[in-house]
């Protein structure tokens, strides 16, 4: 009895032997926890939009305390200057987004007959260098028909993607601004009020773990989605110069995808790229050519600048958050994703600090 008091491998299979049967009988009765998901996937998205601004605009916040200006006027200020920029994106940007949103869709039949134009074009001009391009193809089982499908089957999927996200939007443009507002008024009160939930000897850990985990997704989020702005603005009078259709579009598609690390620009730049084929391979190759020009700023000025080192995440752990996470939660779980697991471990290395502290100030005591 004692053997099996003081194994730890017995200790952990009866964990994970619990957490099985837990989750077992949970999906046996699915249908009791089916309104908490219903409350959760509603308030779901307005409470990450307005904790995404909240962390975007709080620096100014501070910014605007640190000239002697009260929180409350601070909060007031940036409040209406958030309205205003909101309500004038609306009125000068989202009709324009609309009609090239529109043509793109009207012009989906053209842009494929462009794209399988290129394709014969490109076939006609291996057969004269006597490459046979069509009888490599077929070897590798890639058909130019079958991938116009796709990337028509693609896009329409994602155009009733967009739709459906347009038609619960007013819901979204009413609650989020209020969110943000209690969460800028009221945002301060949090940690303390957390920190009361626990006993008396853990609040001052508490309050520090809050503090680092507010610092990391305060860096992040604030930090990337400026440099997202910056890449969206940069990317936009690129393909202006170059004589791009649809670049409103195609500019802020490039800096909201921008938010997903390392992969998000090969994700942006894809229907730029599609777009500039339809047009020629030298305009393909012009906005190939502005994307990296723009990815090279983001990744050695951009982002080391206004994020700097507050992830400390190995690229390659990155990638499988963004697999994982992608997998799991969608676009949503690839934006996050790394951010959580940068709160996850903070907790983690906290934690652990704190107890090899305590464990050599015991040995402190010991000594003396």
């Amino acid at each position: 009895m004692k053997f099996f008091k003081d194994s730890k491998l017995f200790f952990w299979t009866m964990w994970l032997l619990a957490v099985v049967v837990i989750v077992y009988f949970a999906t046996r009765i699915s249908f009791v926890f089916h309104p908490i998901f219903v409350l959760f996937s509603t308030l779901f998205i307005p409470v990450l939009s307005a904790g995404f601004l909240f962390y975007l605009f709080n620096p100014l916040v501070k910014l605007l305390q640190k000239v002697k200006l009260k929180r409350s006027y601070a909060v007031m200020l940036v409040m209406i200057l958030f309205l205003g920029g909101a309500a004038a994106f609306i009125i000068k940007t989202v009709p324009v987004l609309m009609e090239q949103l529109s043509d793109l869709v009207t012009n989906i039949p053209a842009i494929i007959s462009d794209i399988e134009i290129q394709a014969k074009d490109l076939t006609l001009f291996s057969k004269s260098n006597n490459v046979d391009l069509e009888e490599t193809l077929n070897r590798l089982n890639i058909s130019l028909d079958a991938i116009s499908k796709t990337i028509l089957s693609s896009v329409t999927t994602s155009i009733s993607s967009i739709l459906a996200m347009v038609a619960n939007l007013t819901i979204v443009l009413i609650t989020v601004p209020i969110m943000l507002f209690y969460m800028f008024h009221d945002g301060e009160k949090f940690q303390p009020a957390v920190a009361n939930l626990f006993p008396e000897k853990y609040k001052k850990h508490v309050i520090e773990l809050l503090h680092q985990t507010n610092e990391v997704i305060s860096a992040y989020i604030s930090g990337k989605g400026l440099a997202s702005i910056v890449v969206a603005i940069l990317i936009y009078f690129g393909f202006l110069f170059i004589g791009l259709p649809y670049t409103l579009l195609l500019a802020i598609i490039n800096g909201a995808t921008n938010l997903i690390p390392y992969i998000g620009p090969f994700i942006g730049a894809a229907p730029a790229f599609i777009v500039g084929l339809t047009i020629s391979p030298a305009t393909a190759f012009f906005v190939a050519l502005v994307v990296f020009i723009v990815q090279q700023l983001d990744a050695n000025f951009l982002t080391p600048k206004f994020v700097g080192k507050s992830l400390a995440i190995h690229p390659l752990t990155i990638i499988i958050i963004l697999l994982v996470a992608g997998k799991m939660m969608g676009i949503v779980g690839i934006i996050f994703g790394v951010p959580a697991f940068a709160v996850i471990k903070t907790i983690i290395i906290y934690i652990k600090s704190t107890r090899m502290s305590a464990i050599e100030n015991k040995k402190i005591e010991v000594e003396k």
